[in-house]
């Protein structure tokens, strides 16, 4: 078998619970986040690096690499594993998403999307095969079907549709899907609509994926709206099954997704915010470009773990490696960042396995870390149609 869940501890006032997934590549213990390595790097991270942040798992994207250097290329050099050097489980996003956000020629249609290359500008059709098709041929643990993502707000016309063609598309990926050492995941979508969202988990289910992620979130919605939404999902998909949650987000999103039962979650955040500066800790976030950090001696966080914390760089050197632009502050922070989002998992796993979750859940979002915007996810942006019904890009979490 490609993939075998087992859970090993649940709480007992939520959804939460803790599990090992074995994988052909490894074994992830969930709840846990995947570092985001979308051109088969983490930005500024070698793979050592990321095992000495506590990562388990990691994802890279399907629509990139078919782009440059190319499937065939990377499958010719021994897989994606060998390619980028790391030899834990991965992940690979079809690349649905990033056609919308990055490519605002697509046109959707039952057959696939046909879209124009953020690189060269050619004309390209991406098929629910030949997503398969691409992912067999890197080779990851675990491959996405390709779906069709909505942003906030949408019509419930619009997000029947795309639910609809979402569904057709995984039933063609899933016959198309043959390489045995790879895991293939239903993405239940239905946009801001609960009905929706349990219509597309149950015909998921019907089509019968070894795990299944819930996309779509983080998009625009509120706070309220994403747990709601996701609340309704994981009711109807499969106790037995990984559930991911794509794109999310904060610390705070995090421990929202673990308490309604949420497996896997992966973002830009940890990595993104690291190179613009913005640290997380369990004090709270706190900026580097603050004139406040100039001639601070202690390091980010003098409890933490990490590399760049137990090595003692000060605050006032990562200071001025930012302001200089150099690289090894992006890397420094972009270390801690990643530490700081694996230790939050691993202590979400201790508490669910000693029976406190809720509560240790109830102290972090009154604390410091649930200090999150209460507005809507994302920046506000995500997708959108046009008036020419085309989706176009706004401001996501995701990009």
């Amino acid at each position: 078998m490609p993939l075998q869940f087992f859970i090993t501890a649940q709480d007992a006032k939520s959804k939460a619970r803790t599990g090992r997934l074995s994988l052909s590549h490894g074994e992830v213990d969930t709840p846990a986040f995947m570092a985001v390595g979308t051109q088969a790097t983490v930005k500024t991270l070698a793979p050592e690096d990321l095992s000495a942040a506590g990562c388990q798992i990691v994802l890279a994207n399907a629509y990139h690499l078919s782009l440059r250097p190319g499937d065939e290329v990377i499958a010719g050099l021994g897989g994606l594993h060998r390619f980028m050097g790391w030899d834990g489980p991965i992940l690979t996003d079809s690349g649905g998403y990033q056609l919308f956000s990055l490519a605002p020629l697509a046109r959707v249609s039952d057959e696939g999307i046909d879209f124009q290359s953020h690189l060269d500008g050619e004309r390209k059709m991406l098929t629910p095969e030949r997503a398969v098709q691409i992912q067999e041929n890197l080779g990851p643990d675990i491959a996405m079907v390709l779906d069709e993502p909505l942003g906030f707000p949408h019509s419930r016309d619009e997000a029947q549709q795309a639910l609809s063609r979402t569904t057709l598309w995984a039933q063609r990926a899933k016959e198309a899907h043959s390489l045995e050492s790879q895991a293939l995941f239903g993405i239940v979508q239905g946009g801001g609509f609960e009905e929706l969202r349990a219509q597309s988990a149950r015909e998921l289910v019907e089509i019968d994926f070894p795990g299944y992620a819930v996309g779509g979130l983080c998009l625009g919605e509120t706070k309220v709206e994403t747990e709601s939404l996701l609340d309704v999902a994981t009711d109807v998909l499969p106790i037995d099954r990984p559930r991911y949650v794509m794109g999310m987000g904060t610390p705070a999103d995090l421990i929202r997704g673990v308490r309604k039962g949420a497996d896997l979650f992966d973002c830009v955040m940890p990595t993104r915010h690291a190179r613009r500066g913005n640290l997380f800790s369990w004090r709270g976030r706190l900026s580097i470009k603050n004139a406040a950090h100039a001639e601070a001696s202690g390091p980010i966080d003098p409890d933490c773990g990490c590399y760049t914390c137990r090595k003692g760089y000060s605050r006032a050197y990562l200071r001025h490696l930012f302001q200089a632009g150099e690289i090894l502050g992006q890397r420094l922070m972009t270390i801690h960042n990643l530490y700081f989002y694996q230790d939050l998992l691993a202590r979400a796993r201790e508490e669910i396995n000693r029976g406190r979750f809720s509560s240790w859940a109830e102290e972090q979002l009154a604390g410091p870390l649930g200090r999150d915007p209460e507005g809507p996810t994302g920046g506000g942006g995500g997708l959108r149609r046009d008036r020419a019904g085309r989706l176009v890009s706004g401001v996501s979490a995701r990009q």
